[in-house]
Formats: structure tokens, C-alpha cells, sequence
């Protein structure tokens, strides 16, 4: 089927976001700092809402996966939904929304004791993943607000100022959930979204001006029910594969199910008169490139910050808000560096700046692989830092050449691009990585258990080395056994985070290759579209 070509208009003011773009880039980022400190605040809340819900660890892994899954599985669609029926206005649904579950949230005991037959952790679960089918109408439509409002040139200096705002909810979020934790409750975690919410509605709605463009009459229906079940069953089986085993035959069905649904997704796209994401995105190879390095990152990245809050919390028995404060070094790290990173992009383009922030990323993975379990703040505050300096060229530079190189009339889109190949790229990670981490444990608990490693029964022992990848000892042990197996659960844990330190080094590495080929691209406002 051929082709069609649509002319896009001429500039940003007629097509995308008007009104001073720096009160836009205010008004977005009260949205996002929301759902980032939810993302921070949930990790430091988890220990508590263990023990006050009775939850179980598969419990726990649910509350973040249920988000991950709901998120990862619409962010494109949500993108589109902004590209077809306005930024603006899916941004505020989203922001509302979100919002609105988080007080849900806050209530789900409640909840559970008027539903017949729903649990709290249910509750929670299930709000969690509706949770994220709101994120994933917030995200997208934030960052094409900013592609709409700043042109070209100012695009990396917006990056910028947007890495140094997610930097500062990232650094707030462990000190704020910390101190909520330990002095009100962990429902006041979710409550604290209600305010922030509220002043991000009023903003959007004062603030952002939006004239949108409909090259698109229609939603691509069969695009969406194809990458949908695409999405699920990709995630899906991250999530479950560590559970089910890599070789299982329940795993490779998934696999397989992605590839099929993946394949028939690419060839429904091309020859969809109205496709949900037009295959020609991907013909400028900053594009491409872009969201493979933002998932390589992310893998990084998240697989290995998993097991630092029970790094901190567990083996160094730190509270919530000390554990928050051993985080602030990194997220501060970035309020300086994502600036910087957007004015090196500038000058030197995206190629020098990502591939040296790579490199330095794999320097500071390397650095945490050597932390010790009694490591002080100091020790853990310089890989922090230097991590920031490293990730920050590199999210700012993927992000602005993803959204910055995508035509405005697909900026939904290509934002909803770079988030699910974060999420995606995250839960990789921490799916992967989690199992290496468990191979390790397994080797090493028997080990520095040594000879009483034969008198414990096996199926104890697969306890404790379940226990040992959160850092902790299984509940109900007696005391006395508690004291003998605690320090060798704590030293298998250190060995298994080590080497999940080290592969994302390597990780850094191949990916600072990668970024060799990236090109700075053409960011020009009136090039014809191909929407077919």
C-alpha cells in the first residue's frame, strides 16, 4: 500500500505548545516529580508494607511489577492518544488520575474491608497497575509538550533543566518517604501525591496552551491490540521468567507469543492507512539507536540500583530515611550534572558527550562493585556521584535525540518510545541481573555457611537463599540459629551484588560502543510526514 505524505506545519507555535515554554516545562514537571516520587517513596515504603499488610516477597515484587506491567504495556498507545486528541488534555487526564489512585492507594485496607473477598494487598495490587495505566498518559504527553513548546536548538537545554528536575524528586523522594515512614504511616506515602497532584492540575490548566494537530483522523485498533499483547507478553515473561526458569517451556511460549505478535504488529503497521506507530520513525537512525541506548542504560542502571535499598536497609540495617540519605548523593549529583549534560550536548553533540558519559557510568558501576558491607557514607557517596555525572548525558542526549528527532505530529508517540524502552530496559535488568545475583548466592551461601551448610535441611537452606537476595534472613528463625547463618546470608548477598555490579559495568561498556554511531540528526519543523 502506498504511502501518504502529509506536510507538517511550518513551526512549533502553530502545531504544539504555546505560551513561555519555561512555565510549560514547570507546569509538566510537577506532574512527573509526582509519579518520581511515588516510583522513590515505594522502595523505602516496602519493608513497611511487608510487615504491616503481611505481605510476602512475591507480594511486594507485584506492587512494582503490577505498575511496571500496566505502565510498559500502554505507554505507546498513551502516546498516541496525545498525538490524535491533544497533549494537553491527556496530560491532565493523566495527571488526575494518577493522583485520584494514588488516595486510593492510601485506603486499601479500607477498601478491602468493604469488597467481599478483596485483600489489602490485593487492593493495593490492583490500584498499583491502574496507577500505571495513568503514569503511562502523563509521561508521554509531558515530554511532547516540551517538544512542542522549545525549537530545536533549545531542546537540549530543556533536556537539561528536565534531567535537573527529575534529579531533585529523585533526591527528595527517599528523605520525604523516609520521613513519612518512620513518623506517620506508610498510606502517607501515596497521600503526599494528592497535593502535589492538585497544584500540577491548576498549573496545566493555566499554563499550557495547546492547538492540536490531527494528521490522524483515527485509532489504529489492531496496532494497539498487537503491541499490546506484544508488550504483555515481553514484560510478562520478565517478570515470571526468573520464577519459571529461563529454559522453561511457559518462558520460551511468551518469547515466542512476542515474536509473533511483534512481527505481526510490524507487518500491520505497514500497510495501515493510519498506523500507531508509522515505521518510518525509525528510519532516522538516531531514533533507532536512541531507544536501543536508553534500554541498555536502564539495564544498567535499575538492575543494579534494585538491591541497593535492601543493601542499605538490609545488610547495613539502616532505617528508611537513612537509607534515603545514602541515595542523596547520586539524585543531588544529577541536579548539577543533567544541566551540564543538555549545554555539552549543545556544544558538542550527542556522539562525544553520551559515549564519555557511558564510559564514566561504567566507571562508577565498577566502583559499587567494590563497596564493602560496612561501607560509609563517603565510600558510598563518590560511585554515587560519579554515577550521576555518568547517567546524566546519557538519559538527556537518548531522550533528545528520540523526541527531539521524531516529527512534532509524532512526538506522543516517540515520547511513549522512550519511556516504554526505559521500562522495558529496567525490568530486563532487574529480571536479569536478579537471577545472576541468585546464581551467585546459591554458589556462595554454602560456602561461607561452610560445615554447617550440611547439617541445615535443603529445603531451609533454599529459604535462606531466597531470603539472602533481599539482604534479610527469613521471619520466624530462632535466635540463636539467626546468629549463626546471619553473617554468611550477609556476605553471600555482597558476593551476588558484586558481580550484578560488574556485569552492568560491561554492560556500560558495550553500550558507550554503541553510542559511536549516534548522529545528532535534523530537527526541521516543516519536513514532509509519512504517515503510512
Amino acid at each position: 500500500m502506498a504511502q501518504a505524505t502529509v506536510d507538517a506545519p511550518s513551526s512549533p507555535e502553530k502545531a504544539g505548545t504555546g505560551g513561555n515554554p519555561w512555565l510549560v516545562l514547570l507546569a509538566v514537571s510537577l506532574g512527573v516529580i509526582m509519579v518520581m516520587l511515588d516510583g522513590t517513596v515505594v522502595g523505602i515504603a516496602n519493608p513497611v508494607i511487608q510487615t504491616d499488610l503481611g505481605a510476602s516477597l512475591a507480594d511486594l515484587q507485584w506492587v512494582t511489577s503490577g505498575y511496571l506491567l500496566a505502565l510498559a504495556v500502554f505507554l505507546i498507545t498513551a502516546g498516541k492518544l496525545g498525538d490524535l486528541f491533544g497533549h494537553r488534555r491527556i496530560f491532565l487526564i493523566g495527571v488526575g488520575g494518577f493522583a485520584l489512585v494514588s488516595v486510593g492507594i492510601g485506603f486499601s485496607q479500607e477498601l478491602a474491608e468493604i469488597i467481599p473477598g478483596l485483600s489489602p494487598v490485593g487492593a493495593l495490587i490492583g490500584l498499583r497497575v491502574l496507577q500505571g495505566l495513568f503514569g503511562a498518559l502523563l509521561q508521554p504527553a509531558a515530554l511532547a509538550l516540551l517538544r512542542g513548546a522549545f525549537p530545536g536548538e533549545k531542546l537540549n537545554q530543556a533536556m537539561g533543566a528536565w534531567g535537573a528536575i527529575i534529579g531533585l524528586s529523585s533526591a527528595a523522594g527517599p528523605i520525604v518517604g523516609g520521613v513519612l515512614v518512620e513518623n506517620v504511616s506508610w498510606e502517607s506515602v501515596f497521600f503526599i501525591n494528592a497535593p502535589v497532584g492538585i497544584i500540577a492540575l491548576l498549573l496545566g490548566v493555566f499554563l499550557i496552551k495547546e492547538s492540536p494537530v490531527k494528521v490522524l483522523a483515527r485509532i489504529d485498533w489492531g496496532g494497539v491490540v498487537l503491541l499490546s499483547g506484544a508488550m504483555f507478553a515481553l514484560v510478562w515473561t520478565i517478570i515470571k521468567a526468573p520464577e519459571w526458569g529461563w529454559g522453561d517451556s511457559t518462558t520460551l511460549g511468551f518469547m515466542a507469543a512476542f515474536a509473533v505478535l511483534m512481527a505481526g504488529f510490524i507487518f500491520w503497521q505497514s500497510r495501515a492507512r493510519q498506523p500507531l506507530v508509522p515505521l518510518s520513525l525509525f528510519a532516522n537512525p538516531s531514533i533507532s539507536i536512541g531507544t536501543v541506548l536508553m534500554m541498555m542504560v536502564a539495564f544498567a542502571m535499575f538492575g543494579a540500583m534494585f538491591f541497593l535499598g535492601f543493601f542499605f536497609q538490609g545488610v547495613h540495617g539502616l532505617t528508611p530515611l537513612e537509607a534515603g540519605l545514602r541515595m542523596l548523593p547520586m539524585s543531588a549529583g544529577m541536579i548539577v550534572a543533567s544541566p551540564l549534560a543538555g549545554f555539552a550536548i549543545g556544544k558538542l553533540g550527542p556522539k562525544i558527550t553520551m559515549t564519555t558519559g557511558l564510559v564514566v557510568t561504567a566507571l562508577a558501576m565498577f566502583l559499587m562493585s567494590q563497596l564493602s558491607m560496612d561501607a560509609t557514607f563517603v565510600e558510598s557517596a563518590i560511585p554515587f556521584v560519579v554515577l550521576a555525572f555518568g547517567l546524566s548525558p546519557v538519559f538527556v542526549g537518548a531522550t533528545e535525540i528520540i523526541v527531539g528527532n521524531a516529527p512534532l505530529e509524532l512526538s506522543g508517540v516517540a515520547g511513549g518510545l522512550q519511556q516504554s524502552a526505559m521500562q522495558v530496559g529496567g525490568a530486563l535488568g532487574t529480571a536479569i541481573l536478579g537471577a545472576v545475583m541468585a546464581a551467585q548466592i546459591s554458589t556462595s551461601l554454602p560456602e561461607h555457611l561452610g560445615a554447617a551448610a550440611g547439617t541445615i535441611p535443603p529445603e531451609q537452606l533454599a529459604g535462606l537463599e531466597k531470603a539472602a537476595a533481599f539482604g534479610g534472613l527469613p521471619p520466624g528463625l530462632p535466635a540463636e540459629f539467626a546468629q549463626v547463618v546471619g553473617p554468611a546470608v550477609s556476605n553471600a548477598f555482597m558476593d551476588g551484588m558484586h558481580l550484578a555490579f560488574l556485569v552492568s559495568t560491561g554492560v556500560a561498556l558495550l553500550t558507550a560502543v554503541l553510542a559511536l554511531f549516534v548522529k545528532s540528526g535534523r530537527k526541521i519543523e516543516d519536513a514532509p510526514l509519512h504517515v503510512g
